[in-house]
């Protein structure tokens, strides 16, 4: 047991301290910097509102899992969507910022500490990574393409943090001649599963219609 995770792997009051004082922290430079952009003045508060409705229904939908891996990891209820859209929405910067407060969140919900680097790559990294969807905004169906780049992006920082700290946690059964592979199918299984049940949903027309009009109003 740390001075932050206790022994059932939950926080600690002083981790939970250290948590909230991080997305604190973490929302006062998303502020400066975005102060700071060119593109500063285009974020109404209006667009502010939209990007903390959608973090919330993230996590939200977070919460709803169509099946859950027994060693971290789910198919959820289109929780990585929500963070892809701002991404769509604002661009790459304000998509990678969500996708970093998002990350916090997630590590609160289900906390598990090996170290900073594992932090890192199983919370802020993989899901800070959803929000470089920004760079196909204005692309031919880009949300589509964002989508599979930020949700293959959230993949490689969890693979790393498999290959560094979770290859002992491979299952005996699994062939030792692929065990170099083991973190890649690990997590891309459920972040694909998701991700194809996700684009078929998006696909369908009369979703696709109503997330543009959605779009036009959150960038008017």
């Amino acid at each position: 047991m740390s001075l932050f995770v206790n022994a059932e792997g939950g926080l600690t009051t002083a981790g939970y301290a250290v948590s909230v004082a991080a997305v604190v922290i973490l929302l006062i430079a998303a502020f400066v910097l975005l102060k700071k952009s060119s593109s500063a003045s285009k974020m109404t508060t209006k667009q502010i509102v939209f990007c903390a409705v959608a973090i919330a229904l993230a996590y939200v939908c977070s919460y709803v899992h169509i099946f859950k891996l027994p060693f971290g990891g789910s198919v959820t209820l289109f929780s990585m969507l929500f963070i892809v859209l701002i991404g769509y929405w604002y661009g790459p910067k304000v998509g990678i910022l969500a996708g970093l407060a998002y990350g916090i969140l997630q590590f609160l919900q289900e906390p598990y500490v090996l170290n900073f680097v594992q932090v890192c790559c199983d919370y802020v990294l993989a899901f800070a990574a959803l929000g470089i969807s920004g760079f196909f905004r204005n692309r031919k169906h880009g949300l589509i393409k964002g989508y599979i780049a930020g949700i293959i992006g959230r993949g490689v920082f969890h693979t790393i943090g498999g290959y560094l700290f979770w290859m002992s946690y491979m299952p005996e059964n699994f062939p030792k001649s692929l065990s170099a592979i083991y973190p890649i199918v690990y997590n891309y299984s459920y972040i694909l599963a998701e991700g194809i049940i996700t684009i078929i949903v998006l696909c369908i027309p009369a979703v696709s219609k109503a997330l543009n009009q959605i779009k036009q109003t959150t960038v008017s």
